[in-house]
């Protein structure tokens, strides 16, 4: 092979390897661009029970040990050590944003509510609206009744059904059952 073959090889190689090398560092800018924009998708992470501030409200000194786990539920933090405590803790993490932790210690003492300890808590609104967080809105509904679907509901209940023609009668109830095993001789 002549020297000018070999020489043209040798610079063409080493313009692919340049122009290689080249597209490595720029296609690191475009990965890192590429990546801002697609992220992968990550989950509002909800542990532990919800507490809100209706629930809170409804506790009352005396209360028994059992009226309690019904309000607020079981506790996520029974202590053998501590058997007159119960501690509620929850937790709310959305994607890029730092955890919401709420806390709700409730104390007996002889089987009833004596006193409880518990962080500012949403009411049950608010926390519903914490859950649709990046979501459009969409109208939410009028819950209350207009006088005139009011008087429209008591028309419709003065109203009395057409009674059945023909009435549905059952034949009678057997005097006596067999029995549900065998009869030993």
């Amino acid at each position: 092979m002549p020297d000018s073959n070999r020489l043209s090889i040798r610079v063409g190689l080493s313009l692919v390897i340049c122009a290689g090398l080249a597209a490595c560092s720029s296609f690191n800018g475009a990965s890192t661009r590429l990546a801002s924009i697609v992220t992968p998708y990550q989950i509002d992470v909800v542990q532990g029970n919800v507490i809100t501030r209706e629930q809170v409200e409804l506790l009352k000194p005396g209360l028994p040990r059992q009226s309690v786990r019904d309000l607020l539920g079981t506790p996520l933090l029974q202590s053998v050590f501590h058997s007159n405590r119960w501690d509620y803790v929850f937790s709310f993490r959305h994607k890029g944003e730092e955890p919401q932790l709420r806390k709700l210690t409730v104390f007996f003492k002889d089987d009833v509510l004596e006193r409880f300890d518990a962080d500012p808590m949403p009411t049950e609104a608010e926390f519903v609206a914490s859950l649709d967080y990046g979501r459009k809105s969409a109208k939410v509904p009028v819950l209350e009744a207009s006088e005139e679907s009011l008087q429209k509901f008591k028309q419709a209940a003065k109203t009395p059904e057409p009674a059945a023609t023909t009435p549905t009668t059952l034949p009678p109830l057997p005097a006596s059952y067999p029995p549900l095993e065998p009869v030993k001789p």
